[in-house]
């Protein structure tokens, strides 16, 4: 009880360290929002000819979802840490009676919170204002959500090791992410058959948006749960993981 205790204290401090950072809220809390609100205005009324003739807005809010998460879970977290690396606090950190897996674990947990009030969002603006439905699909979203967060937890936290300082860490992060983003379809569908379609199936943006869409699309049966785009996460994750645990520095880089 004492470790869950600090846990959730140490989740209720990230947050208020979130908030009060406004640039970092703007950017990974509004950026998703300010994207849903331009794209799926501009397409409404739109159908996607390569998915059956679905709704754009159909297609877009799953993959705004997905990239609601993402932004949240990797690239908040890598820009943070290493901020906070090079101006000490991890240093700090390090030398006080906390255990450093609760500061981690706190760090993790206020990004799944940041996640699930976007998830919240998007979702909600998406069957309210563009027309998008959801075929209740809970249990194939939650997996998707879960396997997502912590799949791109791990790579925020591997990132780290590779960004050298706290700088260069917004363009080393979002400079990574978005020409994946964009290969993987999150924003317009790219066939799988296409250069591009190919590369992208290897890495795990693609797919985390094919787990969410999934869960969303109306033209399938069943459960919606896709096993094999939520194993190639699992995989991604548990390397990235391998990657942070042995490589994360708690102290800036000597010059």
């Amino acid at each position: 009880m004492r470790w869950m205790s600090l846990l959730v204290r140490q989740i209720r401090y990230e947050q208020k360290f979130y908030w009060r950072s406004p640039s970092s809220a703007m950017f990974t809390f509004a950026f998703p929002l300010l994207l849903l609100v331009i794209f799926a205005t501009l397409n409404r009324g739109q159908t996607v000819a390569a998915l059956g003739g679905i709704s754009y807005n159909q297609f877009y809010v799953p993959g705004i979802v997905a990239f609601s998460v993402i932004s949240a879970c990797y690239t908040n977290l890598a820009i943070s840490l290493c901020f906070r690396r090079d101006a000490g606090v991890l240093k700090r950190i390090r030398g006080t009676p906390l255990p450093p897996w609760v500061f981690m674990a706190g760090n993790i947990g206020s990004s799944l919170v940041v996640s699930l009030l976007l998830v919240a969002a998007t979702t909600t603006a998406g069957v309210l204002f563009y027309n998008v439905t959801f075929p209740g699909r809970w249990i194939a979203l939650i997996l998707a959500l879960v396997v997502g967060a912590f799949c791109f937890c791990a790579l925020g936290l591997a990132m780290t090791a590779v960004i050298p300082t706290a700088t260069a860490s917004p363009a080393i992060v979002n400079g990574v992410l978005f020409p994946i983003l964009f290969i993987s379809g999150i924003f317009y569908p790219v066939q799988a058959t296409s250069t591009l379609g190919r590369l992208a199936t290897l890495l795990p943006v693609r797919h985390f948006e094919q787990a969410v869409f999934a869960a969303f699309d109306p033209r399938l049966g069943g459960t919606g749960i896709e096993p094999r785009a939520l194993l190639v996460m699992l995989v991604w994750g548990a390397a990235a993981l391998a990657v942070a645990v042995k490589r994360f520095r708690w102290e800036p880089r000597q010059a």
